[in-house]
């Protein structure tokens, strides 16, 4: 039996996370022994609107007292002019991601073949990809210090600070040195070392470690540049490891060699409970028209059984149900090509549920 805390969130989170209770409870239909107890949380704006803050004090304890937490998406212009502290990103996701100690986020970045036509590169280009990013998630400037002060002219002088500790870096190297020793043995890590003496120490810690993993290929590869090669020739990346920033900005980007930011899942690992979260936002504009694409959610799912629950048949299976009903020619809105036939999120969700039972 397995307590999974849920958190709808904003705009269109809990459609996709209502896709991936229903994929929940079709792994449970064909696994036997297998039980998932469902809690649910107001979390970010919507939190906000219910209670005054978007992380509630009883939200928190749940997720801690967990097995693992499935979040939807948080924040849209209707908290935008809220205090700093209060908005949902910095008010409730980054605490929440403090709190659960979750330092490593993998982000995978996986061409289903059916959609290999549906992205925006060519197909030569993108067929067969199959790239894991791993982010640091709880240093560097998203959690500096930050200030800003009124200069003596009128304008504003902003800072914010970004910090790396060695012990973060290597926590979080190690993961990714783990899993392209699990995987094909290559890892790029990604910096701005000609620039920031942050990355230098970052690159200085990675070279250092690479002598405990004989078996894994290591490159260093700055920023810009990295952006430029996953347009150009993504395929020649495994693992790519990166810090808070840019792990953020490049994950974004590789989702648009998928097909669309609504196929990419993550996970965020670390402590003893496991966040799980498509990387698409709240989309507030799509919001409650059933349009929105679950499979980012559901694929989060299959990641959660694995990791959390040590369950990688049942994440098989469920990989293997979208897979098929891409096959078969199903499409969201955002992923949708001439041929295809177009269905809601609710049909998604309910189309891979009953793939799943075969699979």
């Amino acid at each position: 039996m397995y307590t999974i805390t849920l958190l709808p969130g904003d705009g269109i989170g809990p459609e996709v996370i209502a896709g991936a209770v229903h994929v929940l409870q079709a792994v449970q239909e064909q696994h036997t022994g297998v039980r998932f107890v469902l809690r649910e949380a107001p979390f970010g704006g919507s939190a906000c609107d219910q209670t005054g803050t978007p992380l509630p004090e009883e939200t928190l304890q749940l997720c801690l007292s967990g097995d693992a937490v499935l979040l939807g998406a948080v924040g849209g212009p209707k908290w935008d002019s809220l205090p700093v502290h209060l908005r949902p990103e910095v008010g409730a996701l980054l605490p929440l991601r403090k709190h659960l100690e979750v330092f490593a986020n993998l982000r995978p970045s996986v061409i289903f073949p059916a959609l290999a036509d549906a992205s925006t590169l060519k197909r030569e280009v993108v067929e067969g990809l199959d790239v894991m990013v791993v982010r640091e998630l709880t240093g560097g400037i998203y959690f500096g210090t930050k200030h800003r002060e009124t200069l003596p002219d009128g304008g504003v002088k902003v800072v914010e600070t970004l910090e790396y500790t060695t012990a973060e870096i290597v926590r979080v190297a190690r993961v990714a040195f783990d899993l392209a020793r699990q995987r094909r043995g290559k890892l790029t890590s990604v910096d701005k070392a000609n620039v920031l003496e942050s990355s230098r120490l970052w690159r200085e810690v990675v070279s250092e470690m690479a002598g405990e993993y004989p078996d894994v290929e290591l490159n260093h590869m700055l920023v810009d540049n990295c952006a430029m090669q996953l347009v150009r020739y993504p395929k020649q990346f495994d693992v790519l490891l990166t810090e808070n920033m840019f792990g953020d900005i490049l994950s974004d980007q590789a989702s648009q060699l998928t097909g669309s930011i609504g196929m990419l899942p993550s996970a965020s690992l670390g402590g003893k409970v496991g966040l799980y979260e498509p990387i698409h936002g709240s989309a507030p504009d799509i919001a409650g028209q059933d349009v929105a694409n679950p499979i980012a959610t559901i694929l989060s799912v299959a990641m959660m059984l694995r990791f959390s629950f040590n369950l990688p048949e049942a994440a098989n299976s469920v990989e293997r149900a979208v897979s098929r009903v891409l096959e078969e020619g199903y499409r969201t809105a955002d992923i949708m090509q001439p041929g295809m036939r177009q269905v809601g999120t609710k049909e998604m969700a309910e189309l891979i549920g009953v793939r799943l039972k075969v699979c």
